[in-house]
């Protein structure tokens, strides 16, 4: 596999450091707020990342995906809530892992906190670490760390040495791009804030210690093999990751760093301001499905901005309607005979859409292959060209392609919890044909429009109704 490495702006072969298993880090969900589709571009893509090593390259993989549930505005907005800080954060780790659910995400090997005991005892061992290596100082209780004490500082988001400023101190977990300032490992206790005594003086990490110390404590000895994240993580947090890991263990700390672009809405940077930070409840509550989300968020390259639209939105539904209606379409086959060109044609498929995924995750092109299939395929179907001996080949290969997806079973798991119970579905289908028997046909039009506004569709054909979710 070929694979877009941050840290030298270049695509390189990727293979397990040791062995058949791929260490891989994933900065999580910062739990003062719902996650919204822009934090998920970035989660799902990392998933069919992990999909691709696993089941396309047969790795197994050991991910790591934290939730940051200690930092500036997770303090404020317990406060605020009137709420402890971990009951406040809980809630937002609940409604992530909702919403991961919701989309298809995989469960991933950990999901730590930042605040589990032997989480802050590790950050703590990190400090000390860094400490006796001479990259560290205290100021006015709090330990920084000292970016003039590593030559190397700035290499993944190549910072210009020249408008660093060793010496001067930024305590915020956030600030603005390119300032590159000595910055803060351990925050002295400030009243009405968390604090551990594990380490001299008092205090709570800063946001960016969190992620070193639990990645080497879970992944064990560097270089772990991935970190990933959005691009918006390069600088100062992956920066500052580097600089811990490599000032306290001296060696490197990820041999690849993967990073996904922007998710932009109607043009525009996503804001509270703009009211354009949507949720999945926000989607959902729109009329469309998760499973439409993921599609959309797949079908452009993970290095490339991705422009959000309603539009755009309705146009994935789209297209996974015809994929799940050829997928349907294979049960009426019923002509013998199994057909080489037809077999070749999907092996051809199969071969170009690893290829694909194989080539820095080229997501919108394997999604073009699968969709050039279904054409190529229905075509075939309705010149009598495909015969039920060739179904259960195409049923492996559509498997095989949704493995690394995704898409397609989730969607059929949102398609086995309609919005209408099954049993009562049945049950008007059936009212619904017995009103047609008897000539009723407002009686039936009542039936399928009553379905139709609560979410299900009817579709007749010979003789026979079928429904699907709207």
């Amino acid at each position: 596999m070929r694979l877009y490495n941050t840290l030298t702006r270049s695509e390189e072969d990727f293979a397990p450091g040791s062995g058949n298993t791929v260490r891989m880090y994933t900065c999580g969900l910062t739990t003062y707020a719902r996650g919204h589709i822009g934090n998920f571009r970035t989660f799902i893509c990392v998933d069919v990342l992990r999909r691709t090593l696993k089941y396309l390259l047969g790795y197994q993989v050991r991910q790591v995906m934290n939730f940051t549930d200690v930092d500036d505005r997770t303090i404020i907005g317990a406060q605020k809530a009137g709420m402890d800080l971990r009951a406040y954060t809980e809630k937002y780790i609940a409604e992530f892992r909702d919403d991961a659910r919701a989309l298809g995400l995989e469960p991933v090997e950990e999901t730590p906190r930042a605040t589990d005991e032997a989480n802050i005892r590790a950050m703590a061992d990190l400090v000390r670490a860094l400490e006796k290596n001479g990259h560290t100082y205290v100021s006015e209780g709090s330990i920084y760390f000292k970016i003039s004490s590593l030559p190397a500082y700035g290499k993944l988001a190549h910072l210009d040495h020249d408008g660093m400023k060793p010496g001067a101190r930024v305590d915020s977990d956030h600030y603005a791009k390119e300032d590159a300032r000595d910055f803060v490992l351990w925050k002295a206790t400030k009243p009405d804030e968390p604090t551990w005594d594990v380490i001299d003086p008092p205090g709570r990490p800063g946001w960016h210690l969190e992620c070193s110390a639990i990645a080497l404590r879970l992944l064990g000895e560097p270089p772990i093999d991935i970190h990933a994240g959005g691009i918006d993580l390069i600088f100062p947090h992956h920066e500052n990751e580097i600089a811990q890991s490599e000032g306290a263990t001296g060696k490197p700390f990820s041999r690849f760093w993967v990073h996904v672009e922007y998710l932009i809405v109607d043009e525009q940077k996503m804001s509270k301001s703009l009211g354009n930070t949507y949720t999945i409840p926000d989607v959902v509550a729109r009329g469309y499905r998760p499973s439409a989300v993921r599609y959309l968020l797949l079908s452009a390259h993970y290095r490339k901005q991705l422009n959000f639209t309603w539009a755009s939105l309705g146009q994935a539904e789209e297209a996974l309607r015809r994929l799940t209606d050829f997928l349907v379409r294979l049960r009426t086959i019923t002509r013998d005979g199994a057909h080489d060109e037809i077999a070749a044609r999907v092996e051809d498929a199969r071969k170009a859409f690893a290829g694909a995924m194989q080539d820095d995750l080229n997501t919108a092109a394997a999604l073009g292959v699968v969709m050039t299939l279904v054409r190529a395929l229905n075509s075939a179907i309705d010149g009598g060209e495909l015969g039920a001996g060739d179904v259960p080949g195409i049923r492996k290969a559509f498997d095989q392609f949704d493995q690394v997806l995704g898409v397609l079973a989730l969607r059929q798991a949102e398609d086995e919890q309609p919005p209408v119970p099954v049993e009562e579905i049945g049950r008007l289908i059936e009212d619904r044909h017995a009103a047609r028997r008897r000539r009723d046909f407002a009686a039936a039009d009542r039936i399928r429009d009553d379905l139709a506004a609560r979410g299900v569709l009817l579709e007749d054909s010979s003789g026979s109704t079928r429904w699907k979710r709207k």
